[in-house]
């Protein structure tokens, strides 16, 4: 079999050369590892260390960081610098982006609502809110309040209130003399107590007026039933006072307080309300020629006086109607009754 023949050593020139020539490419390797790593092609991970390679000769020296070295990305290291790496620079952070504030807006009055005006208070005239109305009236008796004759033209109506009294015997006499007739409204406890009187007023052809029990004030508040109490208790007391035959046509509110309610009540019992056109205040005594001046400035033909023989001194009537009948007379005044 052939013999193989061993190769030969190398000289110790060769061995040496060799060694030099790769001492060379050992030094040239890690210079070129160094300038990498300043240049930054080598960049430690965050937290990380980065070792030189070992050589035989010990360990490459570290390259000073490159001021022109790009900073590098990413989170800062919690730990300290590496030695020989570049430090890491904090990362640029935007300021807060700020919501704007909502614009203030300006509060739009409230709208007005309308408003509903307050109920009227009730008038004299008026029935009270929550009195019943009664009925209509059967008897065919009209419910409006009447201020003339009955027959109109030139003609007067001379009624008398709050009688009888101490003062009804003189204005009886008085219109004995002028052959004039009158109506007596009569308040039914006067009627009552002084009934003579009052058969004396009928006898003389004389009409009669309902004015109540007992002239209660104000009369337009009575409640309804009270009203009613009011007018048909005193036409009964008239009625009895007066004796058989005796009839009443009216109604006269007093104080003139007439309300729907009560007129209606006084039509149903058969009565006219009666209200009058000419009122010279005889009741609060302004005196005899005041009196007399009212009438004669303010009457009108066919209209109804009022006058008082009862509630007090009656003597500025009595007197005043001494100089009023002989002036109306004069006047081509006849005497009638209210209308009907």
């Amino acid at each position: 079999m052939p013999q193989h023949s061993a190769p030969p050593r190398p000289s110790p020139s060769a061995r040496r050369r060799r060694l030099v020539t790769g001492c060379a490419a050992l030094a040239a390797s890690l210079a070129l590892a160094a300038c990498g790593t300043a240049n930054g092609a080598l960049r430690p991970e965050p937290g990380t260390t980065t070792a030189a390679p070992s050589s035989p000769t010990g360990p490459a020296p570290t390259a000073p960081a490159s001021p022109s070295a790009p900073p590098p990305s990413g989170p800062p290291s919690s730990g300290p610098p590496v030695s020989g790496s570049v430090p890491a620079t904090p990362p640029v952070t935007s300021p807060p982006t700020r919501t704007p504030a909502p614009k203030p807006t300006t509060p739009r009055p409230p709208t007005a609502r309308p408003t509903t005006p307050p109920a009227p208070a009730p008038s004299p005239t008026t029935t009270a809110p929550g009195t019943p109305a009664p009925p209509a009236p059967s008897t065919g008796v009209s419910t409006t309040i009447a201020g003339s004759t009955a027959s109109g033209g030139r003609t007067v109506a001379l009624t008398f209130d709050d009688g009888p009294g101490p003062a009804t015997g003189q204005v009886l006499d008085l219109l004995a003399q002028y052959h004039a007739r009158a109506t007596f409204c009569l308040v039914g406890k006067q009627a009552a107590a002084d009934p003579a009187a009052v058969r004396r007023i009928v006898a003389a052809g004389h009409r009669l007026c309902d004015h109540s029990v007992d002239h209660p004030q104000p009369f337009a508040a009575l409640p309804h039933d009270r009203a009613v109490r009011q007018i048909a208790d005193a036409e009964a007391m008239i009625v009895r006072a007066g004796g058989p035959g005796t009839a009443v046509g009216w109604f006269r509110a007093p104080g003139g307080a007439f309300t729907e309610d009560n007129r209606r009540i006084a039509a149903d019992n058969g009565l006219r309300p009666l209200g009058w056109s000419v009122d010279p205040r005889d009741w609060s005594r302004p005196g005899t020629a005041a009196i007399v001046s009212a009438v004669r400035t303010r009457l009108r033909p066919g209209g109804v006086v009022l006058l008082h023989d009862g509630g007090g001194d009656r003597s500025q009537t009595v007197a005043a109607l001494r100089q009023l009948l002989p002036w109306l007379v004069a006047q081509g005044y006849r005497f009638d009754v209210p209308a009907s």
